[in-house]
């Protein structure tokens, strides 16, 4: 939590789009408060100017083009990325392979699943000999949708907040999930066509916002296709820890299932082209038994 915290103030002051953390009274960013025998961890940020797109029903400023969001969603992590590659932590946030790596992925995952297990091992395998210089690797938010951040209607600034996923990564994890986030402005359109040239233009746009901050290479940008599956990866495992650690019954509902079957058949942008997915029932598939 510490080094989280250490790290936000830091995009902060050196003028990242962030919620900057609250130093106690103590001076520090994080406080620990013993109450009947338990301690807490507590961390302070000041709030943010602006609300969640959701909570402006999805309307964007008035007269404004909807591009200039998709601009500036993708300029404000272009400049979380930027000082990323100049961050020295004092503290160290945890790395992407100290959690996602076969052999907690194949504790987790019951061995019914042995075709999804035989592709995350695929996957990681592909993932260890990826690039990791400074200009590729570095830290990265892992979290980055329009719930973890807010705009000021006024001027269309974006805030991003919620950092407690931050990792050291590959930036184009980050831009596989602004990628995922577009989906939701175009999933009910029926023609699979007008959705790919849909996320193409917006994922342009973005691109450029992010490219007013930082460079990324070519060759990272073309596995784009790849970063998508990690984000699936992701949100297999985030589901499978939930289960365990709410005590629950191992089960995969629809949508759980949709992501392991894309991951199983190798179908590519979370099937968002393909004959797999119905804007009737978005990203679902029948049930599975596991």
């Amino acid at each position: 939590m510490l080094a989280e915290v250490e790290y936000v103030q830091y995009l902060f002051e050196h003028g990242g789009s962030v919620s900057n953390a609250v130093r106690s009274k103590n001076g520090e960013l994080l406080e620990a408060i013993t109450h009947k025998h338990h301690t807490f961890m507590v961390c302070v940020f000041e709030k943010a100017k602006g609300k969640k797109l959701a909570d402006n029903h999805y309307q964007y400023r008035e007269g404004v083009p909807i591009t200039e969001y998709y601009y500036n969603c993708g300029k404000a992590i272009g400049k979380i990325h930027q000082l990323s590659k100049e961050y020295t932590p004092v503290h160290r946030r945890n790395s992407f392979f100290d959690k996602y790596n076969f052999k907690y992925i194949d504790h987790l995952i019951p061995d019914s699943l042995s075709m999804l297990k035989q592709k995350l091992k695929e996957l990681f395998n592909t993932l260890e000999g990826l690039d990791r210089g400074r200009d590729s690797f570095g830290m990265i938010h892992f979290d980055y949708n329009d719930g973890n951040y807010v705009i000021d209607f006024d001027t269309g600034q974006i805030t991003v907040y919620d950092f407690d996923n931050s990792c050291f990564g590959w930036y184009m994890y980050d831009l596989a999930d602004l990628w995922r986030s577009g989906m939701g402005w175009i999933q009910f359109e029926p023609d699979a066509g007008k959705r790919k040239i849909f996320m193409e233009d917006f994922f342009n746009t973005a691109l450029e916002g992010y490219k007013s901050e930082t460079m990324i290479s070519d060759s990272m940008l073309e596995k784009l296709p790849l970063f998508i599956q990690v984000t699936l990866m992701e949100q297999i495992v985030d589901e499978f820890e939930n289960m365990r650690d709410n005590g629950e019954e191992l089960e995969c509902d629809e949508e759980l299932s949709y992501c392991i079957k894309c991951l199983e058949d190798d179908i590519p942008y979370i099937g968002f082209y393909h004959d797999i997915y119905s804007c009737e029932e978005p990203f679902e598939y029948e049930e599975r038994e596991i």
